[in-house]
């Protein structure tokens, strides 16, 4: 008699294949400035680097193309992006759009466990401020967002925002160990989950315009500094 067949064990999550590392690898050092923008990406001396073959490298930077971090010149070949402050504005403003109506519709959906995730992942980002690479950092962040727009339902908005992420992560990097925000990055994620977590949809709205308006004043000088080391370059 055949012994009775038992349920094959869930995947939790999928391994990383090597394209995966890479891509991962080559952001990070991106959004941390490792490579400057305008700056050159040459396929050997990175397959040296990283110890992978020509093909990986050249789907890296397809795929970092498509996230904007990487821009194909004529007679250059890869190089860094360089982000605009005009280019940053209209990523500031399609922020402002989605994550204030995902933020203000889970103020509306709050419930115990919508509250508990929020509370957790916001802890999760607070863990990580004293770390001396962000890459824990921004992930914490985009996790804390995601859960916003998972509980708001806006599962198409997040799809817009997850292709804008190296872009946005960039400008997250320039802007979280700036001194002169009126307010740290932080205290502006507090405000979101408390505001949230009243059930105040308007009070989420305002509390993410508030922190997106300020993180755009704090990102412009940064930018038209490097837009002038560009051009004397």
């Amino acid at each position: 008699m055949a012994a009775p067949k038992t349920a094959l064990r869930k995947i939790e999550q999928a391994p990383q294949t090597l394209r995966d590392i890479v891509q991962a690898r080559m952001r990070e050092a991106i959004i941390d400035g490792h490579f400057a923008p305008g700056e050159r990406l040459v396929e050997r001396p990175l397959c040296d680097q990283l110890g992978v073959s020509r093909t990986v490298i050249r789907e890296t930077i397809r795929f970092l193309e498509a996230e904007g971090l990487v821009e194909i010149l004529p007679n250059r070949g890869p190089v860094v992006a360089t982000l605009s402050w005009d280019q940053a504005q209209q990523i500031y403003d399609i922020r402002r759009q989605l994550e204030g109506s995902a933020a203000a519709a889970c103020a509306r959906n709050r419930n115990e466990r919508i509250a508990r995730d929020l509370t957790n992942a916001l802890h999760v980002l607070e863990d990580t401020l004293h770390d001396t690479e962000w890459s824990r950092l921004l992930q914490a962040t985009t996790r804390f967002y995601q859960i916003i727009f998972e509980a708001a339902g806006h599962t198409i908005a997040w799809e817009v925002v997850q292709r804008l992420n190296g872009r946005i992560s960039r400008l997250r990097a320039l802007t979280i160990a700036a001194k002169d925000r009126s307010r740290p990055g932080i205290e502006h994620m507090r405000s979101i989950h408390a505001a949230i977590l009243s059930g105040s949809p308007e009070d989420a709205r305002a509390a993410v315009e508030e922190h997106i308006s300020d993180a755009g004043r704090t990102a412009q000088p940064f930018l038209d500094t490097q837009k002038g080391e560009t051009a004397d370059g």
